[in-house]
Formats: C-alpha cells, structure tokens, sequence
C-alpha cells in the first residue's frame, strides 16, 4: 500500500494498524506490517495475511471444505469411477473472494481520506479507475521497476516521457473543459440579460431592453475599437484580437448570441470526442507496448534459453547463474506471449509496431485538435467578454437616463 508523503512516518504506521485492524485482524486473520522509506518520496506498506482461519482451540483451521452432492432424498452420491462420494469445495472464508479487492481498496480510500482530511490537507485519493469515476481523465501506463528507478536518478525513459505527455494532456483537456462551462453559462446569462436590461422611470413598471433586434456580435465586437473604449496602450493588441475574433464569427456564420451558445455546445462535443479518442488510442498503445516489449525479449533471448535447455543437468546451475536476467526475461516473455497468442503460433511483431507507428501520429494529430480547440474557446471567450462590456455599458446609460427623467419630473 503506498503511504503519504503528507503524513509523518509516525502517522502512516498508524493509518497502515488501524485499516489492517479493521479490515484484516477483525475478520481472523493474523497480519504484518512492513513498512519500508528509504527517503526516495516512495514510502509503502508490505501486509502478509494468513490465509487459514483458527478454530476455537486456537489450531489451525480448514482453508476450504468439502460439500457432499445430495440426491433428492438428500443422500450421497457415489462415484463408481472415482470410488468416492460426490462432492464440491468450498472455501470456510470469503478471504479469497475476488469482491474483497473492491471492498479493501475502497476501504483504504476512506482511511487515506479520513488521515488527509484530519491534517487539514485538500488532496483525496478514489480507488475508482479513472473510466468508473467518469471524470474523461486518461490513465497513465505503468512505469516499471526499471523506468522508475531511472527516473528517480534524474534519467528520463520512453514510458516516464509517455506518462508525462499523458499528465500534460489530462490537464489541458481538464482546464479545457471548465473553461467551456464557464463560457456557456456566461452566454446563458447574457441572453437572459440581453432582454432584461431594466428602462424603468419611478412610476413606469420594468420595461424589456431598448434592443428592438438581437445584439449584432460583430457589431459588438468593432464596437469595442472605437476610440473611447481603446487606451494608448491597448490599440495594436486590441485591433488583432478583435479582428482574429471577428473573422471567426464570420467563419462560423454566427450573428447572434443563440448562434455562438449553439457553437459553445459543438465545442463540447469536440472536447467529449478528444478525450473518447485519447483514452482509447492511450489504452492501445499501451497494450501495444506490452506485446511489442515482450515479443522482442523472446525473440533476442531465445537463443540463450535454447542453450540453457541444452546443457546437462549439472552444467544448467552454473549457465542459469552466469545468463539469470536474460532467462527470467525470456521466461516471462514466453508466458505472456502464450496468454495473449491465446494458440497462435508466432507474434505478429512487425503488425504490432506498424499499428503502434499508426496509433501515435493519430495521437499527434489529436493533440493539434486540442490546440485548434483550444484556440476557439479563446475567441469565444473574447466574444463573449464584449458583450459583456457592450450589455454592461447600455446597462449604465439606461439608469443614467433614468436618474435623468426622474430629475426632470
């Protein structure tokens, strides 16, 4: 269990009893910790369980036991083949239950935030795999002993440069998706103003806008150039921003402010896309980088495990001693190659590195997506703050004529 680099040493030895107490020790099971920090910002909690349960006289008990098949007069039945009684195995605990994962791993959620809450701290942590908790985040890839220890000594890696891509990415994509909310329910708001800027005098009641027709975006937009509402320190900036937002506006035949709300809305949907796309193309490429790893160890080391098949029985120990990485590679390799191949004879490794080259320039081109995406919601919210500027002044001019008539009067 990783451990908080928030918590001092003394309060993690803590966290780690008190969730093994209740989630471990109080069903029957017995429990050691191991704590390890050797000050590399990786603090964790190594937990052995037992897996048997004790009976009343404090021996061991039974793992699992057996269940006699019963006719329907609830007698056994025998085996002729086997010469025994049918039967079925059952486990005397639920310690092995696949549910169990669910409930430890949200169960050392709640404890972690109970701890960080309790130090006043606003980081939380959610058991939930980033596609159950619905937020559109991409998972980053698993680094590795190897990568990680590289990138701890300051060396970056190809999996540490994709997993920081994928963080740069996820938070794009995360401000990305605020800001468009914030932009839409400004928009909403200021259709509603757009049509209830008070013309009110001390007896008249409240009146609809003096605007007989809806607000001319680009009209808005040139609006803000005039001379009056330009300083000396503004003009160039100012003359490049709005004619970038106005060629926009034309680009996407937008007059009004339904017409740019129903333009936010499209932008959205782009945005639900590029993160569909992303975490689909991430969670391929990541498969594709396992296959492609693997498939390579088998095939360099293949010849050494050949050999190491190869010697005599008391030769194999000295050869295993002096060649143990590339055989323990080679092993691990072949096993999850037969569990992937599911029968096929050989990897298709030249297919998966063509799909992996084809997978990443698709990434390259969703992240120019995001980048254009990213430039209109930009323009949008200069629209947008135009008219606000625009609404607001005839707001003001509306009371100044107000507070007028009435002095008249």
């Amino acid at each position: 269990m990783a451990l908080l680099i928030e918590l001092s040493m003394e309060q993690n030895i803590k966290l780690a009893r008190e969730y093994v107490k209740k989630h471990f020790v109080k069903h029957g099971m017995c429990a050691d910790i191991c704590i390890h920090d050797k000050g590399d910002g990786n603090p964790h909690a190594h937990v052995m369980l037992t897996m048997r349960p004790f009976n009343e006289d404090s021996t061991w008990g039974d793992k699992q036991k057996k269940v006699y098949i019963l006719d329907d007069d609830s007698n056994k039945i025998y085996d002729p083949i086997k010469r025994q009684y049918k039967c079925n195995k059952a486990q005397t605990t639920d310690w092995n239950e696949h549910t169990k994962t669910e409930e430890w791993r949200e169960g050392w959620a709640a404890a972690v935030n109970y701890f960080l809450k309790q130090q006043g701290s606003s980081e939380r942590i959610d058991h939930r795999s980033y596609e159950r908790q619905g937020n559109g985040l991409i998972p980053t890839i698993h680094m590795g002993a190897a990568a990680t220890q590289l990138e701890r000594r300051g060396i970056r890696t190809e999996r540490g440069n994709i997993n920081r891509q994928i963080v740069d990415i996820n938070r794009e994509l995360r401000q990305l998706r605020a800001r468009l909310k914030k932009v839409d329910d400004e928009i909403e708001k200021l259709i509603a103003d757009e049509y209830a800027i008070e013309n009110r005098n001390d007896d008249a009641p409240a009146q609809k806008s003096n605007f007989a027709e809806p607000l001319n975006l680009i009209t808005c937009l040139t609006d803000m150039l005039r001379p009056e509402n330009l300083t000396r320190t503004n003009k160039i900036l100012s003359l490049k921003v709005v004619s970038s937002a106005v060629a926009y506006l034309q680009q996407h035949n937008i007059t009004t402010l339904p017409q740019l709300q129903e333009n936010v809305e499209s932008l959205r949907n782009r945005h639900k896309e590029a993160k569909v796309k992303f975490d689909k193309t991430e969670r391929r490429l990541n498969t594709l980088h396992k296959h492609i790893h693997h498939a390579e160890n088998h095939r360099k080391y293949r010849k050494v495990y050949d050999e190491y098949n190869q010697q005599k029985p008391k030769k194999q120990e000295a050869f295993l001693k002096a060649h143990h990485e590339e055989i323990t590679l080679y092993e691990a390799a072949d096993k999850y190659l037969t569990a992937v191949l599911n029968g096929k004879p050989t990897a298709p490794l030249e297919a998966w590195k063509a799909e992996a080259g084809q997978l990443t320039a698709e990434k390259s081109k969703l992240e120019r997506d995001v980048t254009r995406l990213k430039e209109d919601v930009r323009q949008v919210e200069i629209i947008k703050g135009s008219v606000t500027y625009i609404l607001d002044r005839a707001s003001v001019n509306e009371k100044s004529t107000t507070r007028t008539r009435g002095k008249d009067r």
